[in-house]
């Protein structure tokens, strides 16, 4: 079969892998779609953000967002077919710890990440644990099931632990693709959207995708004008999408008093002043970070009786071969959410 392999500095191979066989527990998926992450890029710079020596190595397939039609299972398997449409959920645990127990398996000691620690999803074939095959009804695309598997799924889970709502204002900081999906999620939710960029692009795109009020914050100072927008109160609930230091504490000084603030783009140091920020405005701060098996259908009846446009958030489709440029134009910024797809 054919898949990406990401060796570091910026290269890209597309080579040829044995197809692999499922474990007992397994299955294996053909892949229809597959979709570029932010987070993925690590990868792509040698530097991973996620998961163990395998990661390191530079030899593991990435591609954590991916649905397909399933192929076969393996020996143990059961509630899952050969002919199902599913979509990977990326992290696979121990299955007995207390957060698996509760589908946080990502919080699982032992937890496994899906195109970092073992192959992913920009491959013709990938294995994943049955219980992380996530059923795909037929009326939603394998491109939707990507997407729906992190960037959907993942502001669903924050915004709903936020109580995102019709009475609520929503600053969203950062607008690549998790900015959007959060822009997209707290419309459905039916909340007032503020979204801020520092590129014009992104903010016509999260006016298309439902925003209330755009900022570019490379020409206003972003909290006064949310401020401006809000009667000097801020916004209750405030979500960073950009992992920027500048954007954690815009989102920090903008929240208002008993609001809520996410930080959900990935970071490694932020400085932050905890008493003015957050202290004394009784700030509820939470990470915001996938979300656990059992909320699949959850997301899914969200998506459907909100008719939520999910593929709006689709910039660029590529084919596998064109791996290279599909990770060069994102590395460029020059896409949003890139998908690798298959007919």
């Amino acid at each position: 079969m054919r898949a990406v392999i990401l060796p570091g500095d910026k290269k890209v191979l597309v080579a040829d892998r044995e197809r692999p066989e499922p474990e007992p527990h397994e299955v294996l998926v053909r892949t229809m779609a597959s979709a570029i992450c932010r987070s993925d890029m690590s990868l792509y710079y040698g530097n991973p953000i996620v998961g163990g020596e395998s990661a390191d190595t530079g030899d593991v397939v990435p591609g954590h967002e991916a649905a397909g039609v399933v192929v076969s299972v393996g020996s143990a398997v059961t509630g899952v077919q050969a002919g199902d449409r599913v979509a990977a959920h990326l992290a696979v645990g121990c299955g007995h710890c207390e957060y698996c127990g509760q589908g946080y398996s990502m919080l699982c000691p032992e937890w496994k990440c899906f195109g970092f620690d073992f192959p992913g999803g920009d491959a013709e074939y990938f294995t994943i644990a049955a219980r992380n095959a996530l059923p795909l009804p037929a009326h939603f695309s394998f491109k939707a099931g990507a997407v729906m598997t992190d960037m959907i799924g993942s502001q669903y889970h924050v915004q709903k632990k936020m109580g995102v709502s019709g009475n609520k204002t929503v600053a969203v900081i950062g607008l690549g693709p998790m900015g959007s999906a959060a822009v997209l999620v707290a419309k459905a939710f039916g909340a007032r959207v503020i979204a801020v960029d520092i590129l014009d692009e992104r903010l016509e795109q999260a006016r298309a995708l439902g925003a209330d009020s755009v900022v570019n914050s490379k020409d206003a100072d972003a909290v006064d004008a949310i401020l401006g927008l809000t009667g000097g109160r801020g916004v209750e609930v405030a979500i960073d999408c950009s992992g920027n230091p500048a954007g954690q504490n815009t989102a920090l000084d903008s929240a208002a008093k008993l609001g809520s603030v996410a930080f959900v783009g990935e970071s490694r140091a932020t400085q932050i002043n905890p008493s003015d920020q957050v202290i004394r405005k009784l700030l509820t701060v939470v990470g915001g970070w996938y979300f656990p098996l059992g909320e699949w259908q959850e997301i899914l009846r969200f998506v459907d009786d909100n008719k939520v446009d999910v593929e709006a958030i689709i910039s660029h489709e590529y084919s596998l071969e064109d791996a290279e440029q599909a990770f060069g134009a994102f590395d460029r910024r020059e896409t949003e959410k890139a998908v690798f797809v298959w007919n």
